[in-house]
């Protein structure tokens, strides 16, 4: 993955109103070739529009976005052919089964790979004879799944796209969003399972009411939290007090002349406390970095 390269999604201050809400102020996006991107936040906070915006389904009031280098709005049938949308609340024709389902969605997008689509209706475990109709939600959108993940689309865009899967079938699609990007697909995730986005996401992009808040890969947006530290350690460690960034600090007896260490500490100084306690003996180390979760709320809180 080339950070060099041409954005494939590239958006710049983008502004977008309905009436007198605005759902977009100022957004910035950028999705790099190759990558898998995680679009977060809560509902509400634009990431639906964002996607109506890139897939040419409304114009934004100001800012500019572009696709692979072009206007989604004014080229919205030539970017089209390119981009495969799996929504996260799938329509289908009621009459049809889902095979035939999968087959018009795919000829919307050039066709589909055969063989692939048939390997991913087996591994989806999807009746696909069986008319959309008697479909569950969760039936509804493997047929979706399958008829993107089954193109040769340059851009996969996904919003909440496990919605109604099971477990097995999450994880399933894990490895099926995996295996799109290593032939060349590019990913734009938006999710509200934030394990499903820290497994996939190459970076993340974390929005609140239409703006962006923090972009970045998950290391780089730890570099802006603490990290969890409990120990067990011979002796007291000495010092580790006035280590900067430190917080919460709580130092217990163990027994046997032990000393029990739980803490919070900067990115900067975790370096620094892990040879504070090295040198008074450690029995036990666990170092516990924030996870998406946390990121999420941090960010979302406004304290990241």
């Amino acid at each position: 993955m080339r950070s060099d390269a041409e954005p494939v999604v590239n958006v710049r201050g983008l502004v977008k109103s309905f009436g007198k809400t605005r759902a977009l102020d100022g957004l910035e996006l950028e999705v790099r070739p190759g990558e898998v991107h995680g679009f977060l936040g809560p509902n509400g906070a634009g990431k639906s529009t964002t996607i109506r915006v890139l897939l040419g389904l409304i114009r934004a009031d100001a800012g500019e976005a572009r696709v692979f280098g072009a206007d989604p709005w004014s080229e919205a049938v030539s970017l089209h052919s390119r981009i495969a949308y799996v929504p996260g609340d799938v329509t289908l024709w009621p009459r049809l089964t889902g095979g035939q389902c999968i087959d018009v969605l795919g000829r919307a997008l050039g066709g589909v790979d055969r063989a692939r689509r048939d390997e991913l209706i087996r591994r989806f475990r999807l009746d696909p004879t069986t008319r959309t109709r008697d479909y569950s939600k969760g039936n509804r959108q493997k047929v979706s799944l399958v008829a993107a993940l089954a193109s040769d689309a340059d851009l996969l865009v996904l919003d909440e796209p496990t919605s109604g899967l099971d477990p097995l079938m999450e994880q399933e699609f894990q490895h099926c969003v995996r295996e799109a990007v290593d032939w060349g697909a590019t990913v734009l995730l938006s999710s509200h399972i934030m394990g499903e986005v820290e497994a996939l996401a190459d970076r993340v992009s974390i929005i609140r009411e239409g703006r962006t808040v923090s972009s970045g890969t998950l290391a780089e947006l730890r570099r802006h939290t603490t990290t969890e530290v409990h120990a067990v350690t011979d002796t007291e460690p000495r010092g580790i007090e006035r280590v900067d960034g430190i917080d919460g600090l709580r130092i217990d007896p163990a027994g046997d002349g032990r000393s029990e260490i739980r803490c919070h500490v900067a990115a900067s100084g975790l370096g620094e406390v892990t040879g504070i306690l090295h040198t008074a003996g450690i029995h036990t180390l666990t170092a516990t970095p924030p996870s998406l979760d946390d990121l999420f709320l941090s960010a979302y809180a406004g304290t990241a």
